[in-house]
């Protein structure tokens, strides 16, 4: 247990201790952070007090946490991280007095969340984003192409995935405008120009690349998680008429690089260790450079929330789960540089839509509505089929278990009227 109070419903546990960059309004410079309950702990202000000099690895990088980025102190590899999330684990921890009766120490660097600031936590230097879950893909292809052609066939082989726009990934909290483009509204019509009309969510988790490795020199599956530092969640908002008119042949483009959101506190792989499971089984065998040992899924519960522009509550509209992912975070990593691209610290690589078994669990308003078939119902008699203006969502993300909660805390957008 820590000194510093947490609810038990908090996704903020020591068992956590993920990282992130705040700022406040007395010391207005990002810089890093981590998050225990309902307070930040500012990094910087422990490393200036000497508390990290004995962690081998980073003693001589102690102005990693006085950056405004966490690219610094992902690059010093996975022995680090793990030293120093220990090493913080037990200065929070009731039993070590080195904090806690340092009164003045605390009252400097144990921070109110209400009074800091969350910003982007990577400087994303590349965003890849994947289509991993086999549900949500057959989903998609049977609205597209019908029950027999639902999945392409290269889909069991290897995780598809195309190269996303990194300039526009925001932190949660920030509002983003409602894409312009063109669209077909009537089939076999021309194409109009004009807002988006079928505005969307993806349910989503990311990880981001610590360390990368050398052009030409593939990461192979066994070692994938020494090269990922953490994850996050992740809203890849779709503007799914403009998407449907562009996306062939190359793919994703303007429907998609307008605006995605990710969580402000990336949580460690260490931290997610103790909820791996076994993944969907894999069918045909995935080739030697994709075959893992041992569980390499994560038993992570997941949900979207909407408040309607019309006012009230969140209703949550969709349950889902990390563990329902077809293609592993691993395999995703091993494929991606197979043919030697290289990867590098602060690298993002989104898992695409995390859609489950179930209505209930499917992970965009695409499917839940059935590409506009039937309405999503929420609290107070409101449905949607689409995002309309003014819309805000929140996704969510925790693992649970034996008593130890593990969260991500809010991913959160809103969607602003276009500039017409």
């Amino acid at each position: 247990m820590s000194f510093i109070e947490v609810k038990p419903d908090s996704d903020f546990s020591i068992h956590n201790i993920p990282f992130g960059i705040i700022s406040t309004a007395g010391k207005p410079t990002p810089r890093v952070a981590t998050r225990i309950g309902d307070h930040a702990v500012d990094l910087s202000v422990l490393a200036e007090a000497g508390l990290f000099s004995d962690v081998q690895g980073l003693d001589k990088h102690l102005n990693v946490f006085s950056e405004c980025f966490l690219n610094e102190f992902m690059s010093l590899s996975k022995p680090v991280w793990t030293a120093t999330r220990k090493h913080i684990q037990k200065l929070l921890s009731a039993s070590e007095a080195t904090l806690r009766d340092n009164e003045a120490l605390r009252q400097k660097a144990i921070l109110p969340i209400s009074s800091v600031k969350t910003h982007l936590p990577v400087n994303i230097g590349d965003y890849t984003d994947f289509y991993a879950s086999k549900e949500h893909a057959t989903n998609v292809g049977i609205m597209f192409r019908g029950k027999e052609n639902a999945l392409m066939p290269n889909w069991t082989h290897l995780p598809v995935g195309y190269h996303g726009r990194a300039s526009s990934v925001v932190v949660s909290g920030t509002e983003l405008k409602r894409p312009q483009g063109q669209r077909v509204i009537v089939k076999g019509e021309d194409p109009q120009y004009g807002p988006s009309l079928r505005m969307d969510c993806e349910l989503e988790m990311a990880f981001f690349v610590g360390t990368g490795n050398k052009l030409g020199d593939p990461i192979i599956v066994q070692n994938a998680k020494d090269h990922m530092f953490g994850a996050v969640l992740l809203n890849d908002w779709s503007a799914r008429d403009i998407q449907a008119w562009e996306y062939v042949p190359l793919g994703p483009f303007l429907g998609k690089n307008f605006g995605t959101t990710v969580s402000a506190w990336v949580v460690t792989m260490d931290a997610l260790e103790p909820f791996l499971v076994q993944g969907p089984a894999q069918d045909p065998k995935p080739l030697p450079y994709l075959t893992e040992k041992g569980p390499s899924a994560y038993d992570i519960n997941l949900e979207i929330k909407l408040k309607p522009s019309e006012g009230g509550k969140y209703s949550v509209i969709s349950r889902s789960n990390l563990k329902y992912m077809y293609w592993s975070f691993a395999q995703q990593m091993a494929h991606h540089t197979v043919n030697g691209c290289n990867m590098r610290t602060g690298d993002l690589c989104g898992s695409g839509t995390i859609s489950g078994p179930t209505e209930d669990s499917f992970g965009s308003m695409l499917e839940l509505s059935w590409s506009g078939a039937k309405d999503i119902q929420l609290d107070g008699g409101i449905t949607r089929k689409f995002l309309q203006d003014n819309d805000e969502m929140i996704l969510a993300g925790w693992c649970e278990k034996d008593g130890i909660r593990v969260g991500f805390g809010e991913c959160h957008g809103k969607i602003l009227p276009a500039n017409q």
